[in-house]
């Protein structure tokens, strides 16, 4: 074997293992990259974190410890909404680890609800997302003289007995209506809500450029 053989093969070995070195490199950072992401924490969807569904039976928020159901007597026209969660029927698991699923719930005289409304409501009362659509903040105040609804971020009001238009302030959007129905005089939800909750994608990732 002359020289210039023995230059090529010593070139050929050094090739092959600047090769395999390279290749497992690769393969390592391809395998951290999937451990990694199966180290992620997940979001999990406990049972208080579950979305509401039709039949849930709405419950006050606020309040004593143990959920209590909120009855349409108890309702009066001209008081202030109050804040609900979604309970379910069968597990009586009050659905309170998801922002997204607090609901509004106000009593208007039938009449002064437009049409639209009155539809998915019942006997005057009505519910709607208590998620604001501006930026996600929860509509938690009440505007007596204009009896509308109040976000206290950025102060967006929303006008309830007219499908939640937006009186004034920042969101987008109306927020939307929860189809109700009684069962044994307690509110229930009659379907889920009317349209998306919260902050649309698009919006959201506007926001935090």
């Amino acid at each position: 074997m002359d020289e210039r053989e023995v230059r090529l093969k010593k070139s050929q070995r050094r090739l092959f293992i600047k090769t395999a070195i390279g290749t497992g490199i690769g393969l390592s950072l391809v395998s951290a990259f999937y451990v990694g992401a199966s180290l992620r924490p997940r979001r999990e969807v406990t049972p208080e974190r579950e979305p509401l569904r039709a039949g849930d039976i709405l419950v006050y928020a606020q309040g004593a410890r143990e959920p209590k159901a909120i009855r349409l007597e108890e309702l009066k026209p001209g008081d202030p909404f109050v804040l609900a969660y979604p309970m379910d029927p069968k597990t009586k698991v009050v659905k309170s680890g998801e922002a997204r699923n607090t609901v509004l719930v106000v009593r208007y005289a039938p009449e002064e609800l437009s049409p639209e409304v009155a539809e998915h409501g019942v006997e005057g009362v009505v519910a709607y997302s208590a998620v604001c659509t501006h930026l996600g903040c929860i509509v938690s105040q009440w505007v007596a003289d204009r009896r509308a609804a109040l976000c206290p971020c950025h102060a967006g009001v929303f006008d309830l007995a007219q499908g939640a238009r937006i009186i004034s302030g920042p969101p987008p959007r109306p927020v939307p209506q929860l189809p109700l129905r009684v069962e044994d005089g307690v509110l229930v939800a009659a379907g889920e809500f009317l349209g998306e909750v919260g902050v649309r994608a698009q919006a959201s990732s506007r926001c935090h450029v």
